[in-house]
Formats: C-alpha cells, sequence, structure tokens
C-alpha cells in the first residue's frame, strides 16, 4: 500500500503578488525551490495563513534571487500580496519508506523570503 506523505516545505513566505490574467499556478524564487526539492510542473498545496484558503495548484520557477512568489491565474482570487502562505508539496511511498523519509522543510525569512 501508498501512503501519501509531506515531502517538501516552504514554511512562512510572503505572496510577492497575484497576477489574475496568467495561465496558472504558482511561481517560487528557484533559491527557495532548490532549498526545498521542488521542481517546476510539481503539485503543491498551498495555505493562506491569512484567511485559510487551501488550493492547489503547480510550481513555475522563478528568478533566482528575487523572493518572488506569485500567485497565477484563478489562485489570485485567493490571495493578496502581503499574504503568508505554507507551500506543500507531498509524495507517494510505501508505509516502510515513510517511516525513516525525511521530508525537506525550510523557514525562509517572511520579510524578504531570504533563506539567510
Amino acid at each position: 500500500m501508498f501512503i501519501e506523505v509531506v515531502k517538501s516545505k516552504i514554511h512562512r513566505v510572503k505572496v510577492t503578488g497575484a497576477d489574475l490574467n496568467y495561465v496558472g499556478s504558482i511561481t517560487i524564487d528557484q533559491d527557495l525551490m532548490d532549498a526545498s526539492n521542488l521542481m517546476e510542473g510539481e503539485k503543491v498545496s498551498i495555505v493562506n495563513i491569512n484567511n485559510g484558503e487551501r488550493l492547489d495548484t503547480y510550481v513555475i520557477t522563478g528568478k533566482r534571487g528575487s523572493g518572488e512568489i506569485t500567485l497565477n491565474g484563478p489562485a489570485a482570487r485567493r490571495v493578496q500580496a502581503g499574504d503568508i502562505i505554507i507551500i506543500i508539496a507531498y509524495g507517494m511511498m510505501t508505509q516502510e519508506e515513510a517511516k525513516s523519509f525525511k521530508p525537506t522543510i525550510i523557514f525562509p525569512n517572511e520579510e524578504n523570503n531570504t533563506l539567510s
């Protein structure tokens, strides 16, 4: 049997933009993607700390070092620039694999979304 477990998590970052007229997704600074083990096109869940909204979308790579966290398309209606969100990716694995698996969780500076 396979179970779904947390694979990657970016805990508490500030939304820098919301672009309703984009096709869809979340744009994430490449430094944050690398540090959290996220890939372009990967499905993620977004949890908005400010209003409790929860949604699923996919990752688009943003400019390295920019601190960008932009919700695009319909997701832009559920966040505002300045909101604090949590980004979570899940992976499928056996129960045995899950017992020893350690997710990659990062805690950026939520004022500027940097890792320092």
